[in-house]
């Protein structure tokens, strides 16, 4: 008698364990599903937030639209897929201009000495020439070339530091390109970045430049916006 009732407390106990052991792994399920629901909604508590000022049409810097021929060397005419970022260069060669550096892209077509050019140029007077489409790549940043948009930067000497002039159309320019294809500062980058290339000197070698011109862009933005455009 003791032990058939000893025996029934054993089940008892070990059906007791059973049960709550099927409703610790039914509360874990719960708790799984209701993570996955939350995810799938995506409610603004799970969602790390950027506000981006945007910039009406008119800060669109003037430019002279001079694009290159399609070829092999400089334009190929290959699709530009979403942007997701811009990359800053230098042009190396001190002294020259938009349209020289625009030029020299030109002749890689006749010459084939290398594979080069830019989206944009910006010049010793502050002047923006545009080579090629937003909408195709450009030979500038190796493997970012897919997904990103390049600008060349004139320089007066070998510093590689840009004029009061340039740097401010630099700043136009990428603010409005920013705001254009919805990107942050994080999204602006040198050519360095990219493949450890001097380039553009100046910021490469004096990081405290490039940080103040990434809260010059910031600083653009905020004070030529006229809404702000959540992620939400």
């Amino acid at each position: 008698m003791n032990q058939t009732t000893s025996q029934k407390r054993y089940q008892r106990g070990n059906q007791a364990k059973r049960r709550q052991s099927r409703r610790k792994r039914v509360f874990l399920l719960a708790a799984v599903l209701v993570a996955l629901l939350l995810l799938w909604l995506d409610p603004l508590s799970l969602r790390s937030h950027k506000i981006r000022p945007q910039l009406p049409d008119s800060a669109r810097p003037e430019m002279a639209v001079e694009l290159l021929t399609v070829n092999p060397n400089s334009r190929p005419g290959k699709k530009l897929g979403k942007v997701k970022g811009i990359v800053v260069h230098y042009t190396a060669n001190p002294g020259s201009s938009a349209m020289d550096n625009r030029n020299y892209f030109e002749g890689l077509k006749d010459s084939h000495v290398t594979q080069a050019s830019a989206h944009f140029i910006v010049g010793l007077k502050g002047e923006i020439v545009q080579c090629i489409p937003t909408s195709e790549i450009a030979y500038a940043s190796n493997q970012r070339n897919g997904d990103t948009i390049a600008i060349e930067v004139c320089h007066p000497d070998a510093s590689g530091k840009f004029n009061r002039k340039t740097y401010d159309s630099l700043v136009r320019l990428t603010a409005y390109l920013m705001a254009r294809f919805d990107l942050d500062t994080d999204q602006v980058i040198r050519h360095y970045d990219v493949t450890g290339k001097l380039c553009p000197k100046y910021f490469v070698e004096h990081p405290d430049a490039w940080k103040q011109f990434k809260t010059d862009l910031n600083t653009y933005i905020k004070e030529n916006a006229i809404k702000e455009k959540s992620d939400d």
